[in-house]
C-alpha cells in the first residue's frame, strides 16, 4: 500500500474517531429518560453544552410576536434605529438567559419575532423579554416641596415603591440605565439577602460623585420601570461610581433584574401581541416522522446501490453511512441547532450523496468497454468524473451559503445540513469509496468486482 492510500486511511479514521467522539454526549443525552435530562439541566452538567440541539419545531419551546410601542419611542430617536435597538437588546436578554439557537428577528415595521427552542420556564422568559427596564436614579423631594395648596410642582411627581408607598421625586432623573457598565448578583446586607451591584462608566462615576456630594443626608430613589426598587439615604460622597439595588429579591428575580440591567433599556414599551407554547408531543411527532422517512429513504437507496453495482455498490454504501456519520458529527461539533428543514436536508443528502458514486461507476463501465485493464479503468473514471462531481457540487454549496447568509431559521437549518452533507459526500465518494476500490482490486480481476 502506497504513502497517499495510507494518508487517506489515516485520515478517514480519525474523521471517524473525532465523530464518535462529538457524537457521544448527544447518544448519551438522549438515550436517557427525560426524568434524568431534567435532573442533568438542574445540576448545570458540562453534557448539556455538546450536544446536538433540536429546533423548536422538533422540541417545542415557545413563539412569541412583540410589537414595538411606535408612538413612545424618543423624539431624538429614529424609528428604524428604535428597531434595530430593540431587536439588539432583546437578543443580548435572550443570549444571557441560556436559549440554545433562538430565533430573533424583526417582521413588519414595528414587530419582532421571538422563538426559544426548548425552554423550560415561559413565565420568567416573558418577564425578561418584555420589561422595558428603564433604570432611573432620582432624587427625593424635601418635605417642603409640596405647597399647602396640595398642588405640586412641575418639576416633581409622584412615584410608588414595590410595597405602594408614594414618594414625591424630581422628574428630572440624574443618571439612568446608560449610565451602567456592569451589573451583578450579591449576597449581603442585615439578612444577607440577594441584591444588584452595579458600576457606573467613567463619565457617569463622576457625576454620580458630583451628585452624592451635593445631597448628602438626603434620599436616592432607584426608579426601574417607574417603581420605586429603594431609596437610601446619601451618607456621603461615592467616587467610585459602584452602589447596589436591594429590594425584596430571591436569586432568581435578581439575576434576571442583573441580566436586563446588563442588556439595556428597551427605547419604547413592547406588547406581547401572540404567545404560542409549542409542545414537545409535536416534536416528537416531528422527529418521529422525519427520522422514518430519512431511514427508509436510506434502507432504498442502499439496496438499489447493492443490487445495480453489487460489490462496487457495496462499497457506495459504506461511503454513504460514512457520509451521514460526518454530518452529524459535524454538526455536534459546532453546536448546530438540527430542526425538520434540517432532516430534509439530510434526506436530501442521502439522494445526493451517491450521485457521484454513479457518475464515478458508468465511467469505470465506459473504461471497461474499451477494453481498459481493471485497475486503469478505475483511475480513468475517476479522473473522468471528478470534474463533473465538483462543477455540480459547488454550484450546490455556493446556493447553500446564499440560503445560509440570507435566510432566517429553518433555511438556515436546511442549508446548514446542506453544505455540511455537499462537503462529506464529495470526501467520501472521491476519497473513501476510491481508496476501499483500490484495496478490493488489488491483487483481483476487476470483473470479480461485477460493476
Amino acid at each position: 500500500m502506497n504513502k497517499a492510500a495510507q494518508w487517506k486511511i489515516t485520515i478517514t479514521l480519525a474523521l471517524i474517531a473525532a465523530s464518535l467522539w462529538f457524537l457521544f454526549p448527544t447518544i448519551k443525552w438522549y438515550s436517557v429518560s427525560e426524568q434524568e435530562r431534567e435532573k442533568l439541566s438542574r445540576v448545570d452538567d458540562p453534557i448539556i453544552s455538546k450536544i446536538l440541539k433540536l429546533g423548536l419545531d422538533l422540541q417545542g419551546g415557545m413563539h412569541l410576536i412583540l410589537e414595538v410601542a411606535i408612538d413612545k419611542i424618543p423624539e431624538d430617536m429614529e424609528k428604524s434605529e428604535a428597531m434595530a435597538r430593540a431587536l439588539e437588546i432583546i437578543r443580548n436578554r435572550v443570549d444571557q438567559f441560556g436559549v440554545a439557537e433562538p430565533l430573533i428577528a424583526r417582521q413588519g415595521d414595528r414587530w419582532i419575532v421571538v422563538q426559544l427552542p426548548g425552554i423550560s420556564e415561559p413565565r420568567r422568559a416573558l418577564e425578561l423579554i418584555g420589561k422595558t427596564a428603564l433604570l432611573e436614579f432620582k432624587l427625593l423631594a424635601d418635605t417642603d416641596v409640596l405647597p399647602e395648596s396640595g398642588e405640586m410642582s412641575d418639576e416633581y411627581e409622584v412615584l410608588e415603591d414595590r410595597n405602594d408607598q408614594r414618594y414625591v421625586v424630581k422628574k428630572e432623573a440624574e443618571l439612568t440605565g446608560a449610565a451602567l457598565k456592569t451589573a451583578k448578583v450579591s449576597m449581603g446586607g442585615d439578612f444577607n439577602r440577594p441584591h444588584i451591584s452595579f458600576t457606573l462608566k467613567k463619565e457617569a462615576a463622576d457625576k454620580f460623585a458630583r451628585v452624592t456630594e451635593m445631597n448628602i443626608e438626603k434620599r436616592l430613589a432607584i426608579v426601574l420601570d417607574g417603581v420605586i426598587q429603594s431609596a437610601p439615604v446619601i451618607k456621603s460622597r461615592i467616587p467610585d461610581g459602584q452602589g447596589i439595588i436591594e429590594g425584596n429579591f430571591n436569586m432568581q428575580t435578581a439575576r434576571d433584574l442583573a441580566i436586563i440591567l446588563r442588556a439595556g433599556a428597551l427605547p419604547a414599551p413592547v406588547e406581547i401581541i401572540e404567545n404560542r407554547t409549542i409542545g414537545p408531543t409535536l416534536g416528537k411527532e416531528s422527529i418521529i416522522t422525519g427520522v422514518t422517512a430519512m431511514i427508509i429513504g436510506l434502507i432504498l437507496v442502499l439496496i438499489f446501490m447493492a443490487v445495480y453495482y453489487r460489490m462496487a455498490g457495496f462499497i457506495a454504501d459504506i461511503a454513504l453511512i460514512m457520509n451521514i456519520f460526518f454530518l452529524l458529527g459535524a454538526m455536534a461539533y459546532f453546536h448546530f441547532t438540527l430542526t425538520m428543514p434540517g432532516i430534509a436536508g439530510i434526506i436530501l443528502i442521502i439522494g445526493m450523496a451517491v450521485d457521484a458514486n454513479v457518475l464515478i461507476f458508468e465511467r469505470i463501465r465506459e473504461e471497461l468497454a474499451t477494453g481498459k485493464t481493471p485497475r486503469v479503468a478505475i483511475d480513468a473514471g475517476y479522473n473522468k468524473a471528478v470534474t463533473t462531481i465538483l462543477d455540480a457540487n459547488i454550484t450546490t454549496l455556493i446556493a447553500a451559503v446564499f440560503l445560509f447568509q440570507f435566510g432566517t431559521g429553518p433555511v438556515k437549518g436546511f442549508a446548514v445540513t446542506l453544505f455540511i452533507g455537499i462537503v462529506a459526500s464529495m470526501f467520501t465518494a472521491i476519497i473513501v469509496s476510491k481508496t476501499i476500490l483500490d484495496i478490493v482490486t488489488k491483487d483481483r480481476q476487476i470483473k470479480e468486482l461485477k460493476i
